[in-house]
């Protein structure tokens, strides 16, 4: 039996040319015979008010549903509005009233419509940054509608092909730790998405953060009525007991689990894992401990693919197991909805009803966690009393901007500030070692290679990558400013080495928080973090842009070029939105008390396996820049 849909028979939505520009002040309703705002005659005009709700375009539509951009009169701001509308069953009569074409589909069309407001309800009580947060739901016009925020994003299906190469452990690992967040939330309730898979993921351009979209509840209630396998199945992500559910292959967690598990194997290798009901006749998977072994830890391989079992029974049961498989923390903490990030269409014919790619203005900063949690688990920030670094202040500081279009800079029409005589001088290797911190001075008699102090000082470490960098492994790191006002001016600064290596920036706030600044989610696969002897390496580069928010105060950066990747977990780094978060305070103080090796601390860990003297060979500098009002 084929399993491939048709474009007539999928909800899935088709991606229509996106409006660039603002939402036009109110306007009084379209009537019927004004154009319509999509291509289809099932599109609401343009103008057309659904109680505060103004359509001023359609973002996209599918066999099941149409997912308008809207003017919420309200609350003054731009929405999602999501209407049911299987177009096999139903059409439009009048300017908005949906009726069902045929008595004998008004069964499956009802059946279909309770399902689309029950998924709306469901999703309503949720409150998860990795969930899809709907505002308002309700009946009207014989159909129904939702309402939900607009996001910013790329495809994880887009964002796999542009990094031309697989992703490392490292990035998977951030990817999966609030993805299965928020598949645990949902599965409390007994809630299961069923349809996983890179294209039904996006990560927002704001934080790099990923969303699981298009649940598709109304889409699958109508494919199980009508026997359509083609609407409800993707051959490679669905387990076997979504093609014929019986009594002894019931679905549950572990069938959200097995999708997620596909999803990951296909950014690791570029191909699904072969069908599972053809697996069940004779299984030719070949585990992933094997076809991808020595480029991910064994640990992290065995897991993926024992969630990977073809039958349910054998197969990783929850997500909690899967994350204690995977070593990520098993206490999930409940998150705080985030910003509002707003965003727009995309004409790239990529599929999902809420999947867009859109445009954004720069969501407020947020609050962040305090530097002495050490749980491993937060791909997420949790809310703190103390802000972030200012160039990092949750999703609001760093506005990423995927796709080679700046779309913030474009609708601000700002441009990054050039080179200014003012900058500071560049630093290089020859820096003299800074004295011990003043609160753990050194005895009088005490020579220079005593044992490190167990109070961690990130200043103190900062200096101390410079004393210790290898000889003629020069490195010079220079601001294009040194002073950047607050929502004015953005970060930009150079690196250069006089040897080929690996760049890694470290960044430390005013409020005590220390950061992998660079490289980060965006740029770790593609190379980009590489420097070629007597190359100048511009960050960030053109995809994406830091900004200034408080506090104010000095930010401190230090610059590592290394022969050899390294590796910030072995020190404690965790997952933070789009960067790494590195321990300070009393996790800090920890962490260096255990450090044994003569390398600084800060400079990380080589790969595993790496011999010889060129494994910790490394040049550093350091710059300051001061954040002002």
């Amino acid at each position: 039996m084929s399993t491939e849909s048709s474009p007539a028979d999928d909800d899935r939505t088709q991606i229509i040319a996106p409006p660039k520009a603002p939402p036009p002040a109110p306007a009084q309703p379209t009537s019927a015979g004004h154009s319509s705002a999509g291509d289809s005659g099932n599109a609401l005009p343009v103008g057309t008010y659904l109680a505060e709700f103004e359509i001023n375009s359609v973002l996209g539509e599918g066999g099941f549903g149409i997912v308008y951009l809207a003017w919420d009169h309200s609350l003054e701001r731009r929405v999602a509005l999501k209407e049911y509308m299987p177009a096999s069953l139903a059409s439009r009569s009048g300017a908005t009233q949906v009726n069902v074409k045929s008595e004998r589909h008004r069964g499956t069309f009802e059946a279909g419509m309770k399902s689309f407001i029950n998924e709306a309800k469901l999703l309503a009580q949720f409150d998860h940054p990795s969930l899809v947060k709907v505002y308002r739901f309700w009946e009207a016009n014989g159909t129904a509608y939702m309402v939900m925020p607009f996001y910013e994003g790329t495809t994880l299906k887009d964002r796999l092909k542009s990094f031309g190469q697989p992703p490392d452990e490292a990035w998977l690992m951030g990817l999966l730790a609030p993805l299965t967040e928020a598949l645990a939330v949902i599965h409390q309730e007994r809630c299961y998405h069923r349809d996983i898979a890179p294209d039904n993921v996006i990560l927002l351009n704001a934080t790099g953060r990923p969303l699981l979209l298009d649940f598709g509840a109304a889409r699958r209630v109508i494919g199980d009525m009508t026997q359509a396998l083609t609407v409800i199945l993707k051959p490679g992500y669905a387990p076997v007991e979504q093609y014929a559910e019986t009594p002894n292959m019931k679905q549950g967690g572990w069938t959200d689990v097995y999708a997620l598990a596909a999803t990951i194997h296909f950014a690791i290798l570029g191909r699904t894992p072969p069908p599972s009901v053809s697996r069940l006749m004779g299984d030719n998977y070949q585990p992933l401990a094997e076809a991808a072994a020595g480029r991910y830890s064994e640990r992290f391989l065995n897991a993926i693919d024992k969630a990977l079992r073809v039958r349910p029974e054998e197969r990783t049961q929850t997500i909690g197991e899967l994350r204690a498989d995977l070593g990520l923390d098993a206490e999930m903490p409940h998150h705080a909805q985030p910003t509002q990030i707003v965003l727009r269409g995309d004409a790239t014919g990529m599929s999902g009803d809420e999947k867009t790619q859109l445009q954004a203005r720069p969501p407020a900063p947020k609050r962040a966690p305090s530097p002495a949690v050490s749980s491993p688990s937060a791909a997420a920030p949790a809310p703190a009393p103390s802000s972030k670094t200012p160039l990092i202040a949750g999703i609001g500081a760093l506005v990423l901007i995927g796709g080679g279009v700046a779309a913030w800079m474009a609708m601000s029409g700002k441009k990054p500030e050039p080179a200014v005589a003012a900058a500071p001088p560049p630093i290089s290797t020859a820096a003299a070692p800074a004295p011990a911190p003043a609160e753990a001075p050194a005895p009088a008699a005490a020579p220079a290679t005593a044992a490190p102090t167990t109070h961690f000082d990130a200043l103190a470490q900062f200096d101390q990558l410079l004393a210790s960098q290898s000889p003629g492994f020069k490195v010079e790191a220079t601001a294009e400013k040194s002073r950047l006002r607050i929502g004015k001016d953005l970060l930009s600064f150079t690196v250069k080495s006089q040897k080929d290596g690996y760049v890694n920036v470290l960044v430390y706030g005013p409020d005590g928080s220390l950061m992998l600044l660079f490289p980060n989610k965006l740029n770790v696969q593609t190379g980009h973090n590489k420097i070629k002897a007597g190359q100048t390496l511009r960050i960030p580069d053109e995809n994406w842009v830091l900004q200034t928010f408080e506090p104010t105060g000095p930010e401190h950066f230090a610059v590592i070029v290394s022969d050899q990747p390294r590796d910030f977990a072995a020190i404690g780094a965790v997952p933070d939105d789009a960067f790494m978060k590195l321990q300070t305070g009393a996790a800090g103080d920890a962490q260096i008390a255990r450090w044994t090796k003569p390398t600084p601390m800060l400079l990380g860990t080589p790969p595993a396996g790496c011999t010889g003297a060129n494994c910790d060979a490394y040049g550093a500098a350091r710059f300051t820049v001061e954040i002002v009002r």
